[in-house]
């Protein structure tokens, strides 16, 4: 799931108070809640906007991912959740099934939005099983390999090379004699010579971010993805879900076995720390990650960074998950109307261009992801791994289920197992009967 190194930060607020103004929203005081520090300012830059259009004050909380859930969550049963916030694919469903969003088609602001401004597909994502609209889309974001053009220099790999990767769940093709080669023990061995401590590496070939839960959005859906294999039997609102596919396990056991040989960290080691950090120190050369994290991975000072299109797998094509972010209305609000004001503002091209211009996410709208592509290039930065994506539609959606939280439930610690090597990849078919019975 999409989260940023900064989010934990804790929280940040900001209010934002308009003089004069008219209108019904004279009286009205919207709170919204967003998790992505990174977006902060020009979100804050957005909401000043709408304010001083509108006459509405708006005032902007931001916290880091766990909290942010946690006191959505806890905000719904105490009445207390903002007017409008930042929501999820993975979320919504839930939400919705729980009474705690309000349809935007019942909204005059938000039912008037021309929707065909965005990219192809996102819009129709926030679309419920129930026909109604719950969410107008903020961004979209796909999977990309950052790296330390140093540390890869030094292996006497290229840019070029990376771009060429191959990937197969049998031997792990060339992506995993890089990950191998780019590896460095304390002694200065790499991972493909004879001598190879792996159990005192200094550099890592590939970086970890954790065990990915039942999505793997940034640690391995991108290479699972390749493989023909699909989270759900449809997608959106599957009811039946595929952890016990062969294919699937057998990519999980290869994606375990590089912390066994020394090419990964072992899982208990990522607890608590940032991949990215991990990164910018130097200890790892490769980083799976969202295209949301390019603003991080490009600000550290002390490391030269690149970007490079994921392998190419079994499919003969590379392969990312496709997310995208969108605003919702909280249920219990006092000023529904309003607040679709204000979710119809941060999904027009007014806002989603000042977040173009702060080169920190794809904005949902065509035109304005386009902006923040020409925003990265200006600042030197190449982004076509991440669009490469979308243009070539070799993209796959977010599984987008109902009971999303009790799966989570079930496979964050089925995966936990597999990945730290305590299990099998053959126990996630237990994982899966209890994911599948929750739909029966």
């Amino acid at each position: 799931m999409r989260r940023t190194a900064l989010g934990a930060l804790g929280v940040a607020t900001l209010a934002l108070t308009a003089c004069g103004g008219g209108g019904d929203g004279d009286d009205a005081a919207l709170d919204y809640w967003l998790w992505d520090a990174n977006q902060l300012p020009a979100y804050q830059q957005c909401v000043s906007d709408f304010t001083a259009d509108t006459g509405i004050d708006v005032e902007v909380t931001q916290m880091g991912w766990d909290d942010y859930w946690s006191s959505v969550t806890n905000g719904f049963v105490a009445d207390t959740a903002p007017d409008v916030f930042t929501n999820h694919l993975s979320r919504y469903p839930e939400f919705v099934a729980n009474g705690q969003l309000l349809a935007l088609d019942d909204l005059a602001a938000t039912a008037a939005v021309d929707t065909s401004i965005y990219n192809e597909g996102l819009a129709d994502l926030w679309i419920a099983e129930d026909g109604q609209r719950y969410g107008l889309p903020k961004d979209w974001d796909t999977i990309a390999l950052f790296y330390n053009e140093q540390l890869l220099d030094d292996a006497g790999y290229t840019a070029g090379d990376l771009a060429d990767l191959t990937w197969n769940p049998d031997d792990g093709g060339t992506y995993e004699e890089a990950i191998a080669h780019l590896s460095v023990d304390a002694n200065g061995i790499r991972g493909d010579e004879d001598g190879f401590d792996k159990n005192n590496v200094a550099v890592y070939g590939l970086g970890l971010n954790g065990a990915g839960s039942g999505q793997g959005q940034t640690e391995w859906s991108y290479l699972t993805g390749t493989t023909g294999w699909a989270h759900t039997d449809e997608n959106p609102w599957g009811t039946h879900y595929n952890y016990d596919d062969p294919d699937f396990q057998a990519s999980m056991d290869w994606f375990a076995a590089l912390a066994d040989k020394g090419f990964m960290p072992k899982l208990e080691t990522t607890v608590g720390a940032s991949m990215a950090d991990t990164f910018a120190a130097g200890k790892s050369v490769l980083n799976a990650n969202g295209s949301w994290m390019i603003g991080q991975y490009t600000g550290y000072d002390d490391v030269e960074v690149g970007i490079a299109p994921t392998p190419t797998g079994p499919s003969g094509e590379r392969a990312s998950m496709f997310n995208g972010l969108a605003d919702s209305v909280y249920a219990g609000t006092d000023h529904p109307e309003e607040a679709a004001q204000l979710v119809a503002y941060l999904g027009s091209a007014d806002c989603q261009d000042v977040v173009a211009e702060a080169a920190v996410v794809f904005p949902a709208i065509t035109a304005s992801a386009e902006k923040a592509a020409a925003a990265y290039d200006a600042q030197g930065v190449d982004v076509s791994p991440f669009t490469t994506h979308v243009e070539e539609g070799s993209t796959f959606l977010f599984p987008i289920t109902a009971h999303a939280s009790q799966i989570d439930g079930i496979m964050a610690p089925a995966m936990d197992a597999v990945v730290s090597g305590k299990a099998p990849a053959s126990s996630l078919t237990g994982a899966n009967d209890q994911v599948n019975a929750l739909f029966e």
